[in-house]
């Protein structure tokens, strides 16, 4: 475990320093248009990649890339790890993240949230606040943004029993268009609320996408349905595997979530 601590303590030095760097480069994308903003974006991403595979031995597999449809979208996915907000973007055409309106407040970062598009809430406000959100979702839809919406409204630790919100089902009736559900295993990995970043195989799977316009609660329960299986699975297989690399029990992992 001493391995471990010492590559996740490298890991986090360098991904908080490539951070300030690319924030620092990307100041000249807020007078530009998006695509230069979006570039950086992918950069981040792609090198979060390359230090998690180099140092913490965290390899990351996309399952299901041809199953991610065309043109406006609202995809709904599990939320483990942060790990996800920076690494899915690159993914789609212009993603767009429905996330709590305190980010929208962190010096610089927040600005590049703001040209980015993203859709900030006040979850505080109750029925005002998801009235807004789906106005503010379907308009960003229409204009041929892909919508990434986390269900369950904050990250889950690995095992953690289901909590489904129902807001998402209205953005999804509003908005007219597929579904796609999203698992995965990442908190595993980079669990939420500590630094230590374990080895093994990180699974992102893409599911096959539901049709616009199912009920209400139809589409609640082959949403929760088919992204849980999914992510009990591919969960179960990189505990395996973790066991495998650091001879611990799966358990002690998850808890570390």
């Amino acid at each position: 475990m001493l391995l471990i601590f010492l590559r996740s303590l490298v890991f986090n030095v360098l991904f908080y320093a490539v951070f300030v760097i690319l924030a620092i480069l990307a100041l000249p994308t807020l007078l530009m248009p998006l695509g230069a903003l979006m570039t950086v974006a992918r950069w981040w991403a792609n090198a979060t990649l390359f230090l998690m595979r180099v140092i913490c031995n965290i390899k990351v597999e996309f399952r299901g890339v041809e199953r991610i449809p065309k043109g406006p979208l609202v995809v709904v996915a599990k939320h483990q790890s942060f790990w996800e907000t920076c690494a899915l973007p690159p993914l789609f055409e212009h993603p767009i993240f429905i996330l709590k309106r305190q980010l929208m407040y962190i010096p610089v970062f927040g600005q590049f949230l703001a040209k980015y598009g993203m859709i900030s809430i006040d979850r505080t406000a109750g029925v005002k606040a998801l009235l807004d959100m789906t106005r503010r979702a379907r308009a960003a839809v229409r204009s041929g943004c892909q919508l990434v919406i986390f269900p369950e409204g904050t990250r889950r630790p690995p095992g953690a029993p289901p909590d489904y919100k129902t807001g998402f089902a209205q953005i999804y009736s509003a908005c007219g268009v597929p579904c796609l559900p999203v698992a995965l295993n990442s908190g595993l990995f980079w669990p939420r609320r500590t630094f230590m970043r374990y080895p093994g195989t990180l699974v992102v799977e893409f599911l096959d996408p539901l049709p616009p316009g199912l009920p209400k609660d139809e589409f609640i329960a082959r949403i929760r349905d088919t992204i849980e299986e999914a992510t009990t699975r591919i969960v179960e297989a990189g505990r395996r595997e973790q066991e495998q690399l650091i001879g611990c029990a799966p358990s002690y992992v998850a808890a570390k979530g």
